[in-house]
């Protein structure tokens, strides 16, 4: 009887990047690494306030506090550019450009500012646009390597941007502490650079036509809460439908609350009277941002899971909601550091989320093949929150004493209104959307994703 051998699958990745770089779990942490080095630029920030605001005493709080507005701006916006390069050059020449950028940043503003502008260069505008080339490499990439798991491989991918600063807040608030700001944010930068140089030697793309090996992409369904799209849209296409419109406005919503307290927090400390406050023998202001850096990226991985059998829009609805009373709660406690310990990491735990739903959101109603360029057209509603929740809060604070009890009213509102919008809004737009491909499928099979012209479905060509 002749022997019968079994062919084992080739993985034409460990064949062309050999067993490390071709080997997806290695990808999947080497991109983790980079989002938590990046991480510090946007958490971190508040840490360097008080040490700027002794340097630079002629500059009023909101016009400091612009420097980490900038920051988000150019670490949101040039998204779309940044995903259209990456796929266009390669995940390497990208990443090295990024890590060069975010090394430059922090270097330059630790030994060559001398003003709070050169800091909106410095630190704004080049940092910012290296996190935002780190950033959607390593989303996308988590994106292509995983296929069958995409939702754990982009909540774990974006919980290291969410939550890295926790490994990393009391190490740098001792620097700052030893040898003040400027230095400890050089020696931070070059450090955080040299990381993201090591990440960008590893990360690569699959090749083209990889699937993981064993998975059959038909034998994958979806839950019946959750309504994908089998129409592949690109922007311009998404930016003519009204659900579009309707998922900007919520993420700038939901954003905005969180956000004044990522930028603003050593100031809402003081004042809420809590700023000299130890817990357990720390100081209070960087023992809080660890907690809500590990709160932050738990919620993108709990509430991404949750998503999935609950849908996208109910689960967004229950995590605005309870994130309208969390951040009305903040107005509610001066004077209390045990109650600004506990309640900002559930604020957080109640916001990180938007990075994972969102992203899959969009997924879901614009298709996969475009989805790194569309998901970065809508994140930059994150940018444009950012100076409303940077600036804009600073600002109204200095308005009404140094309080921040408007802003987090505003904040309360807007996720109320986002929550409503998910059910009564986006639910219905999304399902009334995808009933109609399935109409029109039924009549001629969608395939290619391009919307007929004049036309809002997309069928095969």
């Amino acid at each position: 009887m002749p022997t019968v051998f079994a062919m084992k699958e080739r993985d034409t990745a460990k064949e062309m990047y050999g067993p490390i770089a071709g080997n997806r779990w290695v990808q999947l942490i080497f991109g983790v690494l980079a989002m938590i080095v990046i991480s510090n630029y946007q958490y971190a920030f508040t840490l360097f306030t008080p040490g700027m605001r002794q340097t630079f005493s002629d500059v009023p709080y909101a016009k400091i506090v612009l420097i980490s507005s900038i920051f988000l701006i150019f670490e949101t916006w040039p998204m779309p550019a940044a995903g259209y390069f990456v796929d266009k050059l390669g995940i390497r020449k990208l990443m090295t450009f990024g890590a060069i950028l975010i090394a430059l940043g922090w270097v330059l503003s630790g030994t060559v500012a001398q003003t709070v502008t050169q800091l909106y260069l410095f630190y704004g505008v080049i940092a910012g646009l290296g996190a935002a080339i780190i950033y959607i490499s390593c989303v996308a990439n988590a994106v292509k390597w995983f296929p069958d798991h995409r939702g754990l491989a982009v909540g774990l991918t974006a919980a290291g941007f969410g939550g890295g600063a926790a490994l990393t807040v009391i190490p740098i608030a001792n620097t700052i502490q030893i040898s003040g700001w400027a230095h400890a944010m050089a020696i931070w930068g070059l450090a955080q650079g040299l990381i993201a140089l090591i990440a960008a030697m590893i990360l690569r793309h699959p090749p083209a036509g990889w699937v993981p090996a064993g998975w059959n992409p038909d034998a994958s369904k979806a839950g019946k809460t959750l309504q994908q799209s089998k129409v592949n849209f690109t922007g311009m296409q998404m930016a003519r439908r009204p659900e579009f419109y309707v998922l900007y406005a919520m993420f700038f919503f939901a954003c905005y609350g969180g956000l004044i307290a990522t930028q603003n927090l050593s100031q809402i400390a003081r004042s809420l009277h809590v700023s000299d406050a130890r817990i357990l023998g720390l100081a209070i202001i960087p023992f809080t941002v660890t907690l809500t850096s590990l709160c932050n990226a738990g919620s993108r991985i709990i509430w991404g899971t949750v998503s999935d059998w609950l849908g996208r829009e109910n689960t967004m609805f229950v995590t605005f909601g309870i994130e309208a009373i969390l951040v009305f709660l903040v107005t509610r406690i001066t004077g209390s550091p045990l109650a600004f310990v506990i309640l900002f990491p559930l604020v957080f735990l109640f916001w990180g989320e938007v990075f994972s739903l969102f992203s899959a959101t969009t997924g879901d109603l614009f298709g996969p093949k475009n989805a790194s360029g569309n998901y970065g057209l809508v994140y930059t509603a994150k940018g444009l929150a950012a100076y409303f929740a940077g600036f804009g809060a600073a600002a109204l604070a200095a308005h009404f004493g140094g309080s921040f009890n408007v802003p987090f009213y505003i904040s309360a509102v807007l996720c109320a209104v986002a929550a409503l919008l998910s059910l009564l809004f986006l639910h219905p737009l999304v399902r009334k959307r995808i009933a109609q491909e399935a109409k029109a499928a039924a009549v001629e099979p969608i395939g290619t994703g391009q919307p007929e012209k004049g036309g809002d479905l997309a069928h095969v060509s």
